[in-house]
């Protein structure tokens, strides 16, 4: 794409936006963000120049980051089938990114109509999909919120409309802890939505970390990346034992806190070279 008809493309989405009542300050696409970004691993093409420079970096530094992505999709997809099918009748999306299908809902449906699903993003871009591609189908709702700020997502009148904390939740924290800093306290963030769910919900759960990269290998490297741009997020990894507090009081199921493609395969237990270089955990979790 060339400078003009990049900047043309961004204009038209900068429109679309305010036509929906965002701010320029809330249409903010002078820096890279993570949803863009994580967009752009997957092939998507719902992203800006300035996301694609930042992801090109670190796909330069770390070439796992692409089927990093892919590799946490896949994850996502099992653990809402396995959370579904396990009677979870309702989910809490936190940090859906760019819609891209086959989404929650629609991974929850195959296995029951009845389930519903909010969706929550900070990205005003996110939202501009989300009419078209995570509302179409009946129970499920969408709202701009934060992860950082418990009391006003379990408080939206969308999350409301759709859950019932009086019947097991699936709580969706995938691929999005590991954008919020040490000093942001994530273990209490993690507390604050375990503590509003009744026993017997979910934790679906994943995190970026080095522990499957030699040292030397870019992931430190590409996590500078996103301070070094002025990303709106930045990337912080984290190793087995401090992911493993973030879980606490929640009973992991078989098989653990493991690399992505270990959680419950589909197919044959992936070997040494399908898991070569996938810098991610996931785990499904029950509130005991």
């Amino acid at each position: 794409m060339d400078s003009r008809s990049g900047e043309a493309t961004t204009n038209r989405r900068t429109a679309a936006l305010a036509d929906q009542g965002f701010t320029v300050d809330e249409i903010d696409t002078s820096r890279p963000h993570p949803a863009r970004m994580y967009d752009y691993y997957l092939g998507g093409k719902d992203n800006y120049e300035v996301d694609r420079e930042a992801a090109q970096q670190v796909i330069q530094l770390l070439p796992d980051a692409v089927p990093s992505a892919r590799a946490n999709r896949a994850f996502m997809h099992r653990a809402v089938r396995f959370a579904a099918e396990s009677g979870i009748r309702q989910i809490i999306d936190i940090g859906t990114g760019i819609p891209t299908s086959p989404n929650t809902h629609q991974v929850a449906h195959a296995v029951s109509p009845d389930v519903r699903v909010a969706y929550v993003d900070n990205d005003p871009i996110v939202a501009t999909h989300a009419g078209a591609h995570l509302l179409g189908a009946g129970n499920t709702g969408f709202f701009l919120g934060d992860l950082r700020d418990p009391e006003s997502i379990l408080n939206h009148p969308t999350i409301g409309q759709l859950i019932d904390f009086d019947q097991p939740v699936g709580l969706m924290l995938v691929a999005i802890l590991h954008f919020i800093r040490d000093d942001e306290d994530p273990a209490a963030l993690v507390a604050a939505y375990r503590d509003a769910l009744p026993k017997g919900s979910y934790l679906l759960f994943s995190h970026v970390t080095a522990d499957f990269h030699d040292p030397g290998t870019g992931s430190e490297e590409a996590a500078d990346v996103y301070r070094q741009s002025r990303a709106t997020a930045t990337f912080n990894l984290r190793s087995y034992d401090q992911l493993m507090g973030l879980c606490e009081g929640f009973e992991l199921v078989e098989p653990g806190l493991v690399q992505l493609p270990l959680w419950r395969p589909d197919g044959p237990v992936p070997g040494r070279r399908e898991l070569a270089g996938i810098g991610g955990y996931g785990a499904v979790g029950v509130k005991v």
